[in-house]
């Protein structure tokens, strides 16, 4: 079936047994891979996800319906990402939609494909699929996206908010998204526990007053840089930024570093992985040397070590920040002897 855009983000953040196929097509490939993010959350933090592309299914068309109802190793929820799905997808897409029984959503992005195209053809027709053409948002489709994030992370956009998300992410809705995230956790804020969303929130930790300031300690921590850490966190002090959303962040990088890790140990190759995880071209280099740098124990060990720093920080009437800043030195320092 043909989806609007609130069917398919419906849809996906509460996947139905009914359908087995989203099929994301169109040029805006950072919203597509913003919605599919959507199914990932809802299946869980601790999810299996299995990745194909569209040349696997074309030498290997069984593939997807087999994964699609295969038992999940760990016994728990699983789910299907395909990537660069083109028409060379279709007698796959065609297996799965016929299938007598299948247990795994998948979720697919084809941003070549155009609304003509079999597969969306193929996907419009089945009620065992739905079809979303994924375009740039225009300026108003964006506040009006804005607000629907903002609404699906727990927090009440107040006047003029979305229209100062949209200018400072250039609409961009995977930008977009990603501050979202970031302010429902300054917040505290969930769908069960709501929070007010005010340009207050925005000056503390939106993109255009920081979000430089915390990527460069952030990016000092992950790649053993003490000295310049120690400058980093001086003007993060200096400026008055709580430390509370970097930290975050950091937490966030560590896990999608520790993602990375446990599918290079899986024997994919370091180039292939960053391509998935959609790693900015200019910090590949950084990336894949933190990737050799970082065991998956000591990505463990500090995922852990940053939680605690920041219920330090939060509980009162301790040092938390200092005791939050010494812990981070010591990854740092760790990191650093392993150069």
């Amino acid at each position: 079936m043909k989806a609007s855009a609130g069917q398919i983000r419906g849809a996906l953040a509460k996947p139905g047994a009914e359908i087995r196929l989203y099929l994301l097509h169109g040029p805006d490939e950072a919203g597509a891979s913003d919605l599919a993010r959507l199914l990932a959350k809802a299946m869980g933090a601790d999810a299996e996800r299995v990745d194909l592309d569209g040349a696997t299914l074309k030498s290997d068309p069984g593939r997807l319906t087999d994964e699609a109802a295969s038992l999940s190793l760990f016994a728990g929820a699983r789910f299907v990402r395909v990537a660069s799905a083109g028409e060379e997808s279709l007698e796959a897409f065609t297996n799965l939609l016929a299938a007598e029984r299948v247990g795994n959503p998948v979720v697919a992005i084809a941003p070549s494909v155009k609304s003509t195209a079999k597969i969306v053809k193929l996907a419009i027709d089945s009620p065992r699929a739905m079809a979303f053409a994924c375009y740039a948002p225009t300026a108003q489709d964006a506040e009006r996206l804005a607000t629907t994030i903002a609404s699906e992370n727990g927090l009440r956009p107040v006047p003029g908010v979305a229209r100062r998300l949209v200018d400072t992410t250039g609409g961009d809705r995977a930008v977009i998204s990603r501050e979202i995230e970031k302010l429902a956790l300054y917040l505290d804020a969930a769908p069960d526990r709501p929070a007010d969303l005010d340009h207050h929130a925005l000056d503390a930790v939106g993109a255009d007053l920081g979000d430089a300031e915390m990527s460069r300690a952030i990016d000092a921590v992950i790649e053993g840089r003490v000295d310049d850490l120690g400058a980093e966190l001086a003007v993060l002090d200096e400026a008055g930024t709580s430390p509370i959303p970097w930290l975050r962040q950091l937490v966030r990088r560590l896990i999608a570093l520790a993602d990375m890790r446990g599918e290079v140990d899986r024997g994919e190759a370091v180039d292939v992985v960053m391509k998935r995880h959609r790693v900015f071209f200019k910090e590949e280099a950084s990336t894949a040397r933190s990737l050799r740098r970082w065991s998956p124990v000591m990505l463990a060990t500090a995922i852990q070590r940053v939680r605690t720093a920041e219920r330090a920080i939060m509980a009162s009437g301790n040092a938390g920040g200092v005791v939050a800043e010494a812990a981070i030195v010591a990854l740092s320092q760790a990191i650093a002897r392993r150069n």
